[in-house]
């Protein structure tokens, strides 16, 4: 719980407890990535908004890098909250909804996007670590939400093409954020069309193809 102490005539000083500091850390770091790159983020002006010293927030975290490694994480659980899918949809309308919001989220923060992934950032085997978990529960995501049978003999490869077809929405859109050649509806038709062609899996065209022309799906 916060308390407030004096330490002197017209000023005070909010304390937190530890758990709420290190989120009010992280929470200015991500704030912070929304307009600039992980390296360009200030431990000294983050330390600055905290009202705590420079040297305070390695109290709560052993390195600059393990900061990072939060602002990074937190980041990543913004990004797969912002594109949960909306199961009031029917598939195709689902997955067009997500990939809309997965392009708001990364025009809003288009440099920290590019500076993640190819910025020095990239480089990082503990910040590739995140940016696949996030892969991961996205490839999940949509498997989940997908009608295949849970033994189905195509899984292992579907699972392969999702997770490439993430791959090629992320360089598709790091292009389209540096030059936007085409609209944003002609980038998010391009991108969603692109799964259904990759997966090559006659249920999941069928419902796909059945969701975006209105008619009725099976079962």
């Amino acid at each position: 719980m916060a308390t407030v102490s004096h330490n002197g005539p017209g000023t005070k000083r909010v304390r937190l407890s530890p758990d709420e500091r290190r989120e009010q850390l992280v929470s200015l770091g991500v704030k912070m990535l929304r307009d600039r790159t992980l390296e360009d983020i200030s431990i000294g002006e983050i330390a600055r908004q905290a009202g705590i010293s420079r040297g305070l927030l390695f109290h709560y975290f052993a390195s600059k890098q393990d900061f990072q490694r939060a602002i990074v994480r937190r980041a990543n659980e913004e990004l797969l909250a912002r594109t949960m899918p909306d199961r009031s949809l029917d598939l195709f309308s689902m997955l067009r909804d997500a990939v809309e919001r997965y392009i708001d989220y990364v025009s809003e923060n288009r440099i920290s996007y590019q500076g993640l992934l190819r910025g020095p950032a990239s480089g990082s085997p503990e910040l590739m670590a995140l940016a696949d978990a996030t892969r991961d529960a996205m490839v999940d995501r949509i498997l989940t939400e997908t009608p295949l049978a849970a033994d189905d003999p195509e899984l292992p490869r579907l699972r392969l093409v999702f997770r490439g077809w993430i791959a090629f929405v992320e360089e598709t859109t790091l292009i389209w954020l540096r030059e936007e050649q085409i609209g944003r509806t002609e980038l998010i038709d391009t991108l969603v069309g692109a799964l259904p062609a990759l997966a090559m899996h006659p249920v999941l065209t069928e419902w796909l193809a059945g969701s975006a022309d209105g008619s009725a799906l099976p079962a």
